[in-house]
């Protein structure tokens, strides 16, 4: 009997432009050799370039989403990109407290590519007192990892990204993978960090032109990864290394950013799927 791929819940708002938000988690996920489970947690109006407005989803309706899936199929990871509001971030807290053997990956996004905000002082405040505690990883930009870090001050763009890492560590996840596209670097350094410091870092050949969904993509293949049986320390490797490639064959649909291409493997006839995701 066939085995069956192994499923990934992620909750997230939509991205009808396909290179974002739960599209791009399902893209990633299918393309890794996952199955899926998308919830929504808002639906969103934009296009390329950003986001134009957002409606968030009543919390109960993403708990009936969630809790009806967890009933019926098992899971084995979770992963968290945009939540929409404080009421949903409560009750996702709720749930993920509920199934604490399975790993939980938390892309923490506070905005748009263009710099659209996307969240409320209330909303990351909530996210950092209730789900930050629990996750296996989490996969902020060096912006992001700033504002989360300093959350109750304006005063934070000097602040190293070591010092941000030391306060995000502690508010309780395990792990933090504080990326580096936004920096001014020649190559993009990706920092990792736990409770005593930094890791290691990964350098990545900085490609040309701006992307969209270049962070829900690192941290849905990261999710994947760990699903189908990797180490967390092999997962976060083997994610980056999908994304980098992903957005190198990247394309632009639109007249805003590019949209990485998680079905790279797919697309070209040199290319072989598990040399890029195995080795």
């Amino acid at each position: 009997m066939k085995k069956n791929p192994p499923c990934v819940m992620t909750f997230s708002a939509t991205d009808p432009t396909g290179g974002a938000g739960l599209q791009a988690d399902v893209l990633t996920l299918a393309s890794l050799g996952c199955h899926p489970l998308s919830i929504t947690t808002a639906i969103t109006v934009q296009d390329t370039s950003g986001v134009e407005s957002m409606m968030a989803f009543d919390a109960d309706w993403v708990n009936d989403q969630a809790r009806t899936l967890l009933e019926d199929m098992e899971v084995s990871a979770f992963k968290l990109g945009l939540l929409g509001s404080v009421e949903t971030i409560a009750m996702i807290a709720e749930i993920v407290a509920d199934y604490p053997t399975i790993p939980l990956i938390i892309d923490p996004v506070l905005a748009s590519g263009r710099g659209d905000a996307l969240v409320t002082n209330e909303m990351i405040n909530a996210m950092s007192d209730l789900l930050l505690s629990q996750a296996t990883l989490i996969t902020p930009n060096s912006i992001e990892a700033r504002r989360l870090a300093f959350k109750d001050s304006d005063d934070f763009g000097e602040a190293s990204l070591d010092e941000c890492a030391e306060r995000l560590l502690n508010t309780g996840c395990q792990l933090a993978l504080i990326t580096g596209t936004h920096e001014v670097t020649t190559e993009v350094i990706n920092t990792l960090y736990n409770e005593n410091g930094k890791v290691k870092s990964y350098n990545w050949e900085r490609l040309a032109g701006s992307y969209h969904g270049s962070g829900c993509t690192l941290a849905s293949a990261i999710a994947g990864c760990m699903a189908l049986g990797s180490t967390l320390e092999e997962a976060i490797q083997e994610g980056q290394r999908f994304t980098w490639q992903s957005l190198k064959h990247g394309y632009k649909p639109g007249m805003g950013q590019f949209i990485p291409d998680r079905l790279f493997w797919a697309h070209d006839d040199e290319l072989e799927y598990a040399r890029f995701i195995h080795h």
